[in-house]
């Protein structure tokens, strides 16, 4: 099982090494790469729960700036992170940093709600990480965090035309080993965006591709019972029918 683990490390370190090699245009002033400065907890969630082939991955669209950026795990909440995945490592800084969007690592008291909101679903249905990770594995489809020269979030469907492009491949290409190391029989794109990169990346796959509500608070619908929705979307898709808690 180990082996399944460091393969997904694998993967995370080439997609980390090509996409540093690229440069994006405005409105880009600032990017974050999680899986090169939080490396080593980011390492420690796929040596815990990323060991083993799953029934369903949940995908994601990119870090957070109170999330992944924080912490190195998709949608990582910091209280979350720390407390119930047990992952609490050392997080080093962005080569450059934004003053508005500082990175503080497992110290930082802002609370990303996106990821809040996930791991207490998962908690709340599966009680341990444990359960949750035997038949549910989260991944973000691109690994960057966008920021303009404000400090605001640019999400990766807002870049340039050829940055886009450029990017998307590589973010393809990695999925495609990802579903090829973990063989679910769902993936599940968390928002828009995630299923339509995910449906395409995987067109030439015997496997069936779904999307979720994503859960961020300014989607109105996630903030009127985003959890109910969200496991009513997955228990449409089939998905809780086999892998409920």
């Amino acid at each position: 099982m180990r082996r399944v683990a460091e393969q997904l490390a694998m993967v995370a370190r080439r997609l980390s090494e090509a996409v540093e090699r690229l440069s994006f245009r405005a409105p880009v002033d600032v990017t974050y790469n999680p899986l090169r400065y939080a490396w080593t907890a980011h390492e420690e969630y796929l040596r815990r729960y990323g060991a083993w082939k799953r029934q369903v991955l949940l995908v994601g669209m990119n870090p957070g700036p109170w999330g992944m950026a924080q912490t190195g795990v998709p949608f990582g909440e910091v209280g979350y992170v720390r407390d119930w995945l047990k992952i609490e490592r050392p997080i080093g800084r962005p080569r450059n940093e934004h003053p508005k969007r500082p990175v503080e690592g497992m110290s930082c008291k802002r609370s990303e709600v996106s990821g809040r909101r996930i791991w207490s679903w998962a908690e709340g249905r599966f009680s341990t990480p444990e359960r949750f990770f035997a038949r549910f594995f989260v991944y973000n489809y691109c690994p960057l965090l966008f920021l303009e020269a404000s400090g605001r979030n640019l999400t990766p469907d807002r870049l340039p035309a050829g940055d886009r492009s450029r990017l998307f491949a590589l973010c393809d290409h990695a999925l495609q080993d990802v579903v090829s190391i973990l063989q679910p029989r769902w993936v599940v794109g968390i928002g828009n965006f995630a299923a339509d990169r995910a449906r395409r990346a995987l067109s030439d796959r015997e496997i069936e591709v779904g999307r979720a509500l994503h859960p961020s608070p300014a989607s109105p619908a996630a903030n009127r019972g985003w959890a109910e929705r969200f496991e009513a979307q997955l228990a449409a898709l089939g998905v809780l029918r086999h892998a409920s808690g």
